[in-house]
């Protein structure tokens, strides 16, 4: 059995409730939800691969519209004893799917600033979300492989968080799209 994993029902809207081989799980939004929910459910089921669909805004120009399968994520919204950005006290820099890809930068709010976009660009990743990072990690944890796939939903700047309304139904059909041409269902 695979888990299909998103943070938001509008992720999921284009996506059928019961598809065959797979169980859903929608966690909540954030870091801290997204850890516990996945736990839970990796506590009480046996799963063969974690399969991670929803929206990410852009930061890096070179990234357009359209579907990316994540590589890897850090935290954005973290600092190191010495007060490094991006740096946790006691979690890796970096969590990788071991899948070919984009970095994600994940953290606690949504992002929709350009200063910010600017700072977490100079981490070297390419989107930011609020809940990759953790769903790694806590995949990693019960030794899980995990597929994180991402639709574009905006730019991470100004008017970015309006935009995410109109726009997630639109990834949740591209996202349903892009799944059933890899799983087939």
């Amino acid at each position: 059995m695979k888990l299909l994993v998103a943070a938001h029902a509008s992720e999921l809207v284009a996506f059928e409730d019961d598809i065959p081989g797979f169980e859903r799980l929608l966690t909540g939004v954030g870091k801290i939800p997204a850890a516990y929910a996945l736990t839970r459910a990796l506590a009480t089921g046996e799963y063969d691969e974690i399969i991670v669909v929803g929206t990410a805004g852009a930061i890096d120009d070179e990234v357009e519209g359209g579907i990316y399968d994540i590589a890897g994520a850090i935290q954005h919204d973290v600092k190191g004893l010495d007060g490094t950005f991006g740096e946790h006290v006691s979690l890796p820099t970096r969590v990788d799917t071991g899948v070919e890809g984009v970095v994600i930068a994940t953290g606690d709010h949504f992002v929709d600033d350009a200063e910010a976009v600017r700072l977490i660009r100079g981490l070297g990743a390419s989107l930011v979300d609020m809940e990759t990072y953790a769903l790694i990690w806590v995949a990693q944890q019960f030794e899980v492989p995990v597929q994180v796939l991402r639709a574009v939903s905006d730019r991470a700047q100004d008017g970015a968080t309006e935009l995410w309304d109109d726009v997630v139904e639109r990834c949740s059909h591209e996202l349903r799209a892009e799944f059933r041409t890899r799983y087939g269902v």
